[in-house]
């Protein structure tokens, strides 16, 4: 698959998702980032913090299949990135969801905050 042009970190941020690598998802933020997942909730503070949030997830899901970007637009550090998201439950039921994420980068390009908006209570109705 050919993914938008997107900086170093955030492309691996996706790539790391699709492969269900929680280390390699994370090791794409900085140690002492910010993710807020999504917008609206206390966000989660350092890679060892983001990294044990994705190892929750991940496993949740048989398999998760990843975020899938489809357009991304990058002014200097910041960098906005549509995506779709996609697993099955471990029941065999399909989950889809979709959304932007906004990213900041640090000086060594590494993602300093990122914030996710999608619509949490329709990912959260597919489970249910």
């Amino acid at each position: 698959m050919t993914f938008p042009a997107m900086p170093q970190s955030v492309d691996q941020f996706f790539r790391a998702s699709q492969a269900g690598d929680a280390q390699a998802w994370a090791a794409a933020f900085a140690e002492d980032a910010q993710f807020h997942d999504p917008i609206g909730s206390t966000p989660l503070i350092g890679r060892p913090a983001i990294q044990s949030f994705i190892e929750s997830v991940i496993p949740a899901f048989n398999p998760f299949l990843g975020l899938t970007p489809f357009e991304a637009h990058t002014t200097g550090t910041h960098v906005a990135v549509t995506w779709r998201g996609s697993a099955v439950t471990k029941t065999g039921r399909p989950i889809n969801w979709s959304g932007i994420n906004t990213y900041e980068l640090d000086s060594e390009g590494l993602i300093q905050e990122a914030k996710a908006y999608f619509n949490q209570a329709i990912f959260q109705a597919q489970l249910d």
